[in-house]
């Protein structure tokens, strides 16, 4: 079983979430990438455009699939890591310090977990 920190929440979808200086901070949790396999390409939003809760705000493709990530939050994106663009694999590298994207002007957050409730839906899809 991955390693889930305590510290963050987490989505259904397979996102981790944190607050920071005002901002929230979106990434990708381990179980997620450990399912994708190597991170080949990610597609992200611009700085300045919405997302919204349970909608897809990123593509990331992997050398098994191409899959959506879905916002927690609604609101509007602050930061974009760039880092990812011209290197993928550190989503499989560290997956709890390479984070996506920053939102502020938070609207509306969706459901989210803590780590023992993330773990245990990680638990029911490994079955």
């Amino acid at each position: 079983m991955s390693h889930t920190p305590a510290d963050l929440r987490y989505a259904a979808s397979h996102e981790w979430i944190k607050n920071e200086d005002g901002l929230s901070v979106i990434g990708l949790t381990d179980f997620a990438q450990s399912s994708l396999g190597d991170i080949v390409f990610i597609d992200l939003p611009q700085v300045g455009d919405p997302v919204t809760v349970g909608e897809s705000f990123a593509d990331v493709e992997s050398v098994k699939a191409v899959s959506g990530v879905f916002s927690p939050v609604s609101g509007t994106v602050a930061a974009v890591n760039d880092a990812l663009l011209d290197n993928p694999a550190l989503l499989n590298e560290k997956p709890y310090e390479a984070w996506l994207i920053k939102v502020s002007d938070v609207s509306e957050v969706g459901d989210l977990l803590d780590d023992a409730a993330y773990d245990a839906v990680c638990k029911s899809e490994e079955a």
